[in-house]
């Protein structure tokens, strides 16, 4: 059977490991802030000086909230009561202080207005920044509360103008939250119809299903006057009865008058009183303790359910997330080894993908080939190299003191081969074009390779394996380009001269129409007509023959062993080494602490509540 403690203790202990994680509502406090929220609470909302410190003193039994005028609570205080067994010592932790207990209830007093400061500063600046306070004590019961700024409406020297906005948005940040609990703290010798509180109330629980109404200062209301229209329902209806408070008065709390003897004094009060007597034994701030506790328990019973769906939600998420991250790296050399070779493996299947075409980039090759190359080639100077002017020149060099015969065969190979010398700049421009390409895609690669995201100095080392092995590629590609070109130049296509003889007999005697216009510009005209032919078939046939050897030299061995020298200077090295390669970016080592942490917090709170056979 789950006893109120347990439950309450359950979700006190996962609301302060939560905490102490960072994670707790009231603002922007990133994904995981959800389990927190999704655990109930209470929040103590009031006006400026509606006795909100003196009913959370009397709730735990204890003098230890700053006190003074105007705002007082500058910073929401979380307080997390734990009940502990009788005649155990009273502490106090503060989250930012864990390794220091207070048992000293006023030095709890001074650090709470030393924080405050600390944050605030020395002024009556709000921070919305929560105070994180746990309380062990045998007079206390099992609850969380939240103490929030007195609502005001006017800002005091030293304040923003938007002083009344700022604190009602702080407080509507918790109030507003289904799950929030709302204790509205109204002074008794003020008409109800203007409580801060319950003007507030209304609007976030406009059928007051979570709201308890406590009507403070009873014993200072005018002589012959009384609440019991508030506190019997008549004035303001809630769906739980109103609480009435009798606190410490200022000469009590200048006497440090004792909060057990305050309490007994509570009693006596609504005991004696023949205003409230009837309703004694269902007022105080005792008896208000218990009743948010009960609740508090009721509504934890209902919402257990639905925190457990969100825990293995998270625990979900928080497990696929540390999958994403990547576990702890072993630290022998072995296992260090085949991390850095897996890493390798998972970088190389995406470059492989980029080039086969399951990723983008590999097309960009293509486009090369198909576009690049073909008007690389299309803007070669011929028409300057075979000018007339220029064959004439060309010819008449090559033929020496002793000119052509029939046909300047010298003057044609010397003008062929320096046609075809334009061939190399699209050559390696291809190459160089194709070299670009793959070192984009080894970048991108090693960007979308999730797994290596947590190393950047393995990173690096495989970005510069990969160019190194890429610079090779490319010095090799551009030889065996260079190479095609030297061949077309190296030997002549004699078929297509052997040709041009018999075009011409079609047209009459070649050797009539060399001797009258061998040095005329219609014979050079014919001359570069026929080398620009042969040249144009020499482009059609590096058009296709370049991309091959591109390919082949510098494509093809980057997909079969782009990797392959540095997976030999890998297993030449130490353990030591291994491990420097391994060394991880701070910033995702801190993430997966973090996400780590999470991740047994929501298991344990997992197992807690497993553990507990819940009554229905």
């Amino acid at each position: 059977m789950a006893t109120m403690e347990s439950l309450i203790g359950l979700v006190n202990r996962i609301q302060r490991a939560c905490t102490a994680l960072g994670d707790y509502g009231g603002g922007d406090n990133g994904a995981f802030s959800s389990l927190w929220e999704a655990l109930p609470s209470v929040a103590v909302v009031g006006g400026q000086s509606s006795g909100k410190s003196s009913v959370l003193e009397s709730i735990v039994g204890r003098d230890f909230l700053p006190r003074g005028s105007g705002i007082v609570t500058r910073r929401p205080l979380v307080l997390q009561l734990h009940k502990t067994e009788d005649g155990a010592p009273e502490y106090a932790e503060f989250l930012h202080l864990p390794k220091r207990r207070f048992s000293d209830f006023a030095l709890v007093r001074k650090e709470i207005q030393d924080e405050t400061d600390r944050v605030t500063g020395r002024s009556k600046q709000i921070s919305p920044v929560p105070i994180h306070l746990s309380i062990y004590s045998p007079n206390v019961v099992n609850l969380t509360l939240v103490d929030l700024p007195g609502l005001t409406k006017v800002a005091v020297e030293g304040q923003p103008e938007t002083i009344a906005e700022d604190i009602e948005n702080m407080v509507r940040s918790y109030v507003d939250k289904p799950n929030c609990i709302i204790l509205a703290i109204s002074p008794a010798n003020q008409d109800i119809a203007t409580s801060d509180a319950i003007k507030l109330a209304r609007e976030v629980d406009p059928m007051g299903e979570r709201t308890f109404g406590v009507l403070t200062k009873l014993d200072l209301m005018d002589k012959g006057t009384n609440a019991l229209d508030v506190l019997e329902g008549r004035s303001y209806r809630l769906q739980f009865p109103w609480v009435g408070i009798v606190n410490r008065s200022q000469a009590d709390i200048n006497k440090n008058v004792d909060m057990i003897i305050a309490r007994r004094k509570e009693r006596e009060y609504f005991a004696t009183s023949p205003d409230y007597g009837h309703l004694a034994s269902k007022m105080g701030s005792e008896y208000l303790a218990k009743l948010l506790s009960k609740h508090l328990e009721s509504v934890i019973r209902a919402r257990i359910p639905s925190i457990t769906s969100l825990i293995n939600k998270s625990i979900d998420e928080l497990e696929s997330e540390m999958d994403h991250l990547g576990r702890p790296i072993a630290v022998d050399a072995g296992a260090q080894l085949y991390t850095i070779l897996e890493l390798c493996r998972a970088f190389d299947r995406i470059f492989k993908e980029h080039l086969d075409g399951g990723r983008p980039g590999g097309d960009r090759i293509y486009g090369v080939f198909d576009n690049q190359l073909p008007a690389a080639l299309r803007k070669l100077p011929f028409d300057r190299h075979l000018s007339v002017h220029n064959v004439k020149k060309v010819v008449s060099e090559a033929d020496g003191y002793q000119p052509h015969l029939i046909a300047p065969e010298q003057g044609y190979r010397r003008l062929i081969e320096g046609s075809l010398n334009y061939f190399r700049g699209p050559a390696e421009a291809s190459v160089d074009a194709v070299h670009f390409v793959l070192k984009e895609l080894v970048r991108k690669s090693i960007g979308e390779t999730q797994e290596l995201r947590r190393f950047p100095t393995l990173q690096a080392e495989i970005a510069a394996a990969a160019g190194e092995a890429l610079e090779r590629f490319r010095e090799d590609g551009k030889k065996t380009v260079i190479r095609l070109v030297d061949m077309e130049s190296s030997y002549l296509t004699v078929e297509f001269f052997r040709r041009l003889p018999q075009e011409m007999e079609k047209g009459g005697n070649p050797a009539t129409a060399a001797t009258m216009d061998r040095y005329t510009e219609g014979h050079f005209r014919r001359i570069a007509s026929n080398v620009s032919s042969y040249v144009g078939m020499v482009s059609e046939t590096l058009k296709n023959t370049i991309p091959k050897a591109v390919v082949y030299c510098q494509v093809r061995e980057a997909k079969q062993s782009l990797l392959n020298h540095f997976y030999t200077q890998i297993g030449q090295k130490e353990g030591k080494q291994l491990g420097l390669m391994l060394d991880e970016d701070p910033a995702l080592m801190e993430r997966r602490l973090q996400c780590a942490k999470r991740l047994e917090l929501y298991k344990a709170a997992r197992d807690e509540i497993d553990s507990v056979s819940w009554v229905r």
